[in-house]
């Protein structure tokens, strides 16, 4: 698998879509803590009794107040003396957009849930298995209560043996409509016959030459189809269907390999994933194989993006610019302390040298000098400071910018 990696010439850039960022996870987690709060209020001490199963260490007061910007702290008012932790108010009103959002995707997710039920065998899952999958369908995590049992007429809770972890969701009725796969879809509105895509460059001519012979050597075998169960055309197909109906057009190879059973896929499914690089993407990224499909990539981005991935990914930027402001303050603080125990010298204005052999910084803060056989100017953008000096680093066309002690 690493060496199907190091040759595929879009693999970087699908391996930043797979870029995984723990931290935004864990204050996920603490998003759905405070939403099942009462008014979305917690004690700090709760949350750091979690923190072992949210595999953190330290102390959470101190993880909270890395997240300015989404979250604060404040000491109860009703005189407890406990120290509680809310979101901001720029996170509750995204919180609240995101919600709004799941409301009006409802109807969306009840059909994507019938796909997946459709697509199974006997048209039923087990619930616990299913909860695995949830959240790369988009399923709420109390999908039973607001879509199983809001759509009685389309689905049904069943449970033989009374036993928590026996419960499953049966698809009640058949719908003709929903029956149509990713590919068929695509091909009606092409107007041509149903054929998989292949999404890699022409230089990869041997693997585009299996992938012609495969595609167009038997017809296209429908993954709501009962015919060809046994048919690699057809489990291609199913693969290809349970990822179109992710968000995020990826999935977890050892989950769904837990699905072997009920979606029909052979028992050696990475090698099957594996000989078809024209379909898929696998990735061992976080030592976690992974399986995208490429045709839901444009470079590192979604194609399409649901409603829902626009909403994270703007609690994903505000918790990311919440840990910027924390480092910068930290940053800061840090250069402060040291200047004070004299590690970094005060900064030194005026013509000459100074005392220790330093050359002086003009009055004006410019300077400049020659680097890699160009000019490199050094300009202050904002007025001097005695703490710190904002300068930009202006080399021919290309410029970056900086923040260093003075």
């Amino acid at each position: 698998m690493e060496t199907f990696r190091m040759v595929d010439e879009e693999g970087p850039a699908l391996e930043k879509a797979l870029s995984r960022n723990r931290r935004w996870i864990v204050n996920n987690q603490i998003k759905n803590v405070l939403l099942r709060s009462p008014g979305r209020v917690a004690t700090v001490q709760s949350l750091q009794k979690r923190f072992k199963t949210l595999d953190l260490q330290g102390r959470a007061l101190n993880w909270l107040h890395k997240y300015p910007c989404c979250f604060e702290t404040f000491v109860d008012p009703a005189g407890s003396g406990e120290t509680l932790y809310g979101f901001s108010k720029r996170m509750a009103a995204l919180v609240d957009e995101e919600e709004v959002t799941r409301e009006a995707a409802e109807m969306d997710m009840a059909r994507r849930l019938a796909k997946v039920l459709m697509l199974v065998r006997d048209h039923r899952l087990n619930v616990v298995k299913l909860n695995e999958l949830k959240r790369s369908f988009g399923l709420p995590d109390d999908y039973v209560l607001r879509i199983v049992l809001k759509y009685s007429d389309v689905f049904r809770i069943v449970n033989g043996s009374g036993r928590r972890n026996s419960m499953e969701i049966e698809l009640l009725r058949w719908d003709a409509d929903l029956a149509v796969s990713a590919v068929e879809a695509m091909a009606a509105e092409r107007k041509t016959p149903p054929l998989f895509l292949c999404s890699l460059p022409s230089t990869w001519i041997k693997s585009r030459a299996s992938f012609d012979a495969f595609n167009e050597g038997t017809p296209y075998a429908s993954p709501y189809s009962a015919e060809q169960m046994e048919s690699e055309k057809r489990a291609v197909g199913m693969v290809h269907e349970l990822l179109s109906l992710t968000l995020w057009k990826k999935l977890s190879i050892v989950k769904l390999g837990h699905f072997r059973r009920e979606f029909s896929l052979p028992e050696r499914l990475g090698s099957l994933l594996l000989r078809h690089p024209c379909i898929f993407y696998v990735s061992n990224r976080y030592k976690i194989y992974t399986a995208l499909l490429r045709e839901g990539y444009d470079g590192s981005e979604l194609v399409d993006k649901h409603p829902l991935v626009v909403a994270k990914e703007k609690l994903g930027e505000l918790m990311q610019e919440g840990l910027h402001e924390y480092n910068r303050r930290r940053h800061l603080a840090n250069l402060e302390k040291k200047r004070n125990k004299g590690d970094i010298a005060p900064l030194r204005v005026g013509k000459g040298t100074s005392r220790d052999g330093r050359k002086p910084w003009s009055p004006l803060g410019f300077t400049s000098r020659k680097k890699d056989g160009g000019s490199t100017r050094l300009c202050s953008m904002t007025p001097l400071s005695p703490s710190m000096v904002t300068v930009f680093l202006l080399h021919e066309d290309q410029a970056s910018f900086s923040t260093e002690a003075a």
